[in-house]
């Protein structure tokens, strides 16, 4: 979708336009689906988050600065819910920590054709591996192509501190995948542009 047809598809839904938001979900659902599918383990979790996303897109989007661009904004949101998640996460896993070391949950990582479309298995299972501080830099940074400066912004952290999380992925991944070149991840980036 072209900037300027998101752009008016924005204005419409500032009006209440629901149809100009169904468009925006559909247009942007798979994206932002597979980011949160890096992010969040199990899949009733990933459900949740995207109802939250995408109602906080909707409700909050009277304080959308048009002049940045949106799906920036948009990746914001995904990193404010996957932090709340998180916080909530912390706190079950503390109440339910007997029961989920019997009984774990079946992961469906590999299964959702959103997610692995095309991506390398052993570099997804790689990534899947990483802290979630490192992970959401490494996927920000070779899935969206954001700059470290941008993950920064986005993040709300220091430079310093992003530059040592995205080394201390790569170096993780480097260790787990042996010499693949991951300054490049081919396999990714292969798949990135053919699936805009």
């Amino acid at each position: 979708m072209q900037n300027e047809e998101m752009y008016q598809l924005l204005i419409k839904m500032k009006e209440g336009d629901q149809q100009a938001f169904h468009t925006v979900y559909d247009a942007t659902y798979k994206d932002i689906y597979r980011t949160v599918s890096f992010l969040v383990d199990h899949q009733q979790d990933r459900e949740d988050i995207m109802n939250e996303i995408y109602m906080q897109m909707w409700t909050s989007l009277a304080n959308y600065d048009t002049n940045r661009p949106f799906h920036f904004w948009l990746h914001g949101l995904v990193i404010r819910q996957v932090q709340r998640f998180r916080v909530k996460s912390w706190r079950r896993f503390r109440i339910f920590e007997r029961i989920r070391a019997f009984s774990r949950e079946e992961s469906y990582w590999d299964q959702h054709t959103a997610l692995m479309d095309g991506t390398n298995q052993m570099i997804s299972q790689s990534i899947r591996k990483l802290t979630d501080k490192q992970r959401t830099v490494i996927i920000f940074r070779f899935f969206h192509d954001y700059t470290l400066e941008e993950i920064a912004t986005l993040l709300d952290i220091p430079l310093g501190t992003v530059k040592s999380r995205y080394h201390a992925g790569l170096q993780a991944l480097r260790k787990n995948l042996g010499n693949l070149p991951l300054e490049r991840m081919e396999k990714i980036n292969d798949y990135r542009t053919q699936n805009p």
